[in-house]
């Protein structure tokens, strides 16, 4: 379904002053009630369907399989799981190699030798050996308690050199590179519920492994952590949460005059002295202003009557000219 992306919105409160002004009588004496006319503005735009609502979006954070959907969801247009990857590309280069100081090697001394031992002292307290784990090579220095890594040329000995003052040195050769960081959009295959996803969701056609469906305002998936991109078609309301109505010079008509039928009919229940001329006039009025607002909202626009068009044209091909081309394949009609 395509939606009007340039309808323009007002608050509640602009059409009941709108509508108001036509009774100044019964608004001078307080006799009409916001309260009662609210759920009128939201069964008129419930009637004139998905066309006049909101088109919204939104990047929701899985967490344990599940995500809360926005307060102001309504139906779902399409959903996509949001993705992103890293990739390292060496650049064209010649060799460049850099000399690095890596460590330096203590020098060894030969162990002097071990004195008398006098049994009658205490015997000395054994030190607790070193985890093997932990144990750096034997060119890396002493073993340490922070379990710190062997020198780089523990791994590669053939790499480094000594020089005369002990440092190690070590020959790197430095290639430029550069990291590119993608994002990519993995299609959803959404278990169909009719209440709460358009019937022209792509997502319940396509075919993936990545599954969801919707239940008591919250978005189940089949991955346990990740970001959801929804499309979806929110409730009429601002940031504040004030009712909003479409604007339109025709669509106005039909929320004044609902709302006018609302009030003489609570007028008419309090045992309000009201003229009969003016509910027939009201009636007359809204049923008019009825059908000409559903006219304007049902009326396809170019993207639909292009696309019913191209429809057509598809059937008639497979129809009158592509009906053979099964035949063709088997050498049965070849054309020419």
């Amino acid at each position: 379904m395509s939606y009007n992306y340039t309808l323009k919105y007002r608050t509640f409160d602009e059409l009941l002053a709108d509508a108001s002004n036509d009774f100044k009588k019964y608004q001078l004496e307080d006799l009409i009630d916001a309260s009662d006319l609210i759920k009128v503005a939201r069964r008129v735009t419930y009637d004139l369907g998905l066309r006049v609502y909101k088109t919204k979006e939104r990047v929701l954070e899985v967490h344990k399989g599940r995500v809360r959907l926005p307060n102001d969801f309504y139906v779902l247009n399409f959903s996509m799981a949001c993705g992103s990857y890293e990739a390292r590309q060496y650049l064209p280069q010649g060799t460049h190699i850099e000399e690095r100081v890596v460590g330096s090697i203590s020098p060894e001394y030969q162990p002097a030798p071990p004195e008398p031992i006098d049994f009658c002292e205490t015997p000395p307290t054994p030190i607790t050996p070193v985890d093997p784990c932990c144990d750096p090579c034997l060119q890396c220095g002493n073993a340490t308690v922070n379990c710190e890594p062997c020198n780089t040329c523990c791994a590669n000995p053939n790499s480094c050199t000594l020089n005369c003052k002990g440092d190690a040195i070590q020959l790197v050769q430095v290639l430029k590179s550069e990291t590119r960081q993608y994002n990519l959009l993995s299609p959803i295959r959404m278990k169909e519920n009719v209440e709460s996803i358009d019937c022209d969701c792509p997502n319940l056609y396509w075919e993936s492994e990545l599954t969801a469906y919707i239940k008591d305002g919250w978005l189940y998936t089949s991955f346990q952590t990740g970001d959801v991109y929804i499309n979806y078609q929110g409730h009429l309301e601002d940031d504040e949460g004030n009712l909003l109505v479409p604007d339109h010079d025709v669509i106005n008509e039909y929320y004044e005059y609902a709302l006018k039928q609302r009030i003489i009919e609570n007028l008419i229940m309090n045992d309000e002295e009201v003229n009969p001329n003016k509910l027939q006039l009201i009636e007359q009025r809204y049923r008019g202003a009825r059908n000409y607002a559903l006219t304007i909202v049902n009326t396809p626009n170019y993207s639909e009557l292009r696309r019913l068009y191209k429809a057509n044209r598809n059937a008639q091909l497979s129809k009158y000219y592509d009906m053979f081309s099964s035949y063709s394949r088997t050498g049965s009609i070849r054309r020419y």
